[in-house]
């Protein structure tokens, strides 16, 4: 308790810099955890008097961004669970990071609110067990031959989900990638073992397997799951009491201690991912969407491959999304321009930052000429547009030109159509109403050639506007239907 209490004293950032300090940054918590070991892009931006470190979070926020590495006890469903600590800590919203069947107890990681995001990561990641497996009758070979038996059932392995299960009882390929014989007592027909294996393994299906293997027959007597992705049962693992208590003594003694003890925050399941820090004032264009570029970059982690799963991070230490690697590390060391990464998952709210984009020269110009009514509302140009402006100015999000179009259609050789005998020739049907239909067509088509997101934006504004209007006026006029009626 006094360890966390006095790392949240301490005002963890990263500072501009010219050259890399000699920082010992190996007790540094979460993902800012030898920070002085990643390769050094530049050390110069502004900070900006935004967000906070994930330890100093207020309250509200801190458990809106945590996860809790809950011990899960024996009877209740992995659901029923989760719906507990949604009672308990009154929050929106709760997910865990892999189901246990009601009997089996251990490592269960519940996400509350924003850390909902990492669920799908953590569902995915690999599990580890510890097993005790009940033999039907003793085998000849002892513990030795068990042992053999064990180390057999290595690697990918078919598997069925068992009788009682809730998913579709139909074959897959299941990873086994390490298995240990902790105890054995051929006596009692029991023997326990610890497995490392990929998510969705069924160990009841490997129980019994080992018992065909042994030929004697067996099945799984008692489970629990030791670790779940990023956590394991050593990492500050709490039970439903804890949580309990520790949301009591908020509640009558305004005592959050407790619950900043039995919380984490969510960049805690992110430790395990290569990192890249960016700017603050690129920050918020990532939480929009936007792909992180060169001029972004701080720092990065060694060894990134390109479509590598990263963690992009503020200089603070807080995770702002998970992304797809555009680059490798040498190239982000040696390229000056281009995309560093895709975003895949958004994890930090949106406006935590403010925006910095659309302050360059070019976009303020942009900005006075369409206040003065020399481009239109949507940024294109009209007839009071200046020569120089449609002279320099390239709008990369406006669609190619007709005459572009077929330019660049011309260059590619298309293959000359099949020949079609005088016979096989469909004979054009004579219909009268051509011309009508075409204007139907006409008058139906809202949309115009080259539609831009805003145009498009709003056409689907006033169409939902219509939409509810219609549904207004029906509804008043079935209102006034039931009172004639009666």
């Amino acid at each position: 308790m006094a360890t966390v209490a006095g790392k949240m004293d301490v005002d963890y950032a990263i500072k501009p810099e010219a050259v890399t300090p000699a920082i010992p940054t190996s007790e540094w918590p979460l993902l800012l955890k030898n920070y002085d070991k990643l390769l050094v892009r530049t050390g110069h931006f502004t900070p900006i008097p935004a967000g906070c470190t994930p330890l100093k979070r207020d309250l509200k926020s801190y458990i809106s961004s945590g996860v809790i590495n809950l011990d899960k006890p024996s009877n209740p469903s992995s659901h029923e669970v989760v719906a507990w600590m949604k009672r308990i800590l009154r929050v929106e919203k709760t997910g865990h990071s892999g189901t246990l069947d009601p009997k089996v107890t251990g490592c269960l990681i519940v996400c509350i609110d924003r850390a909902t995001r990492l669920v799908k990561s953590q569902q995915g990641a690999g599990k580890e067990y510890v097993c005790v497996i009940r033999l039907h009758d003793k085998i000849p070979g002892g513990e030795a031959q068990f042992a053999r038996a064990l180390e057999t059932l290595t690697g990918a392995l078919f598997q069925r989900p068992p009788l009682i299960s809730a998913v579709k009882r139909q074959l897959r390929i299941r990873t086994i990638h390490e298995s240990k014989l902790y105890e054995f007592d051929n006596d009692r027909h029991l023997g326990v073992f610890w497995v490392s294996c990929e998510a969705g393994t069924y160990i009841r299906t490997l129980c019994v397997h080992l018992g065909l293997l042994l030929g004697v027959g067996a099945h799984m007597q008692e489970l629990r799951r030791v670790r779940s992705g990023a956590m394991d049962e050593k990492d500050g693992m709490v039970t439903l009491h804890d949580v309990l208590d520790a949301q009591w003594m908020m509640d009558n003694n305004r005592d959050e201690s407790y619950l900043r003890r039995v919380i984490r925050p969510l960049e805690s399941l992110l430790t395990s991912y290569k990192r890249i820090v960016v700017k603050d004032s690129a920050v918020n264009a990532v939480c929009y969407g936007a792909k992180l570029m060169i001029p972004g970059l701080l720092r990065f982690e060694s060894g990134i491959e390109i479509h590598e799963e990263v963690v992009l991070m503020t200089t603070k230490g807080e995770a702002i999304a998970i992304a797809i690697a555009q680059m490798s590390t040498v190239e982000l060391s040696t390229c000056d321009h281009g995309v560093v990464a895709k975003v895949k998952r958004c994890i930090m709210e949106r406006d935590l930052y403010p925006r910095k984009w659309g302050l360059g020269p070019v976009a303020l110009e942009k900005k006075k000429l369409k206040s003065d009514g020399k481009l239109d509302k949507y940024g294109r140009p009209n007839e009071k547009t200046p020569a120089k402006w449609n002279s320099e100015y390239k709008d990369f999000n406006a669609p190619l030109d007709s005459g572009a179009a077929a330019a660049s259609t011309a260059s590619v050789p298309t293959p000359a159509p099949p020949a079609v005998s005088k016979e096989a020739a469909p004979t054009p049907q004579v219909n009268g109403n051509a011309p009508a239909a075409e204007e139907d067509d006409e008058k139906k088509r809202k949309r115009h050639v080259g539609e831009t997101p805003e145009e498009r934006a709003e056409r689907k504004r006033r169409k939902k506007e219509k939409k509810e209007k219609k549904e207004k006026r029906k509804s008043k006029q079935a209102a006034k239907s039931d009172d004639d009626s009666e």
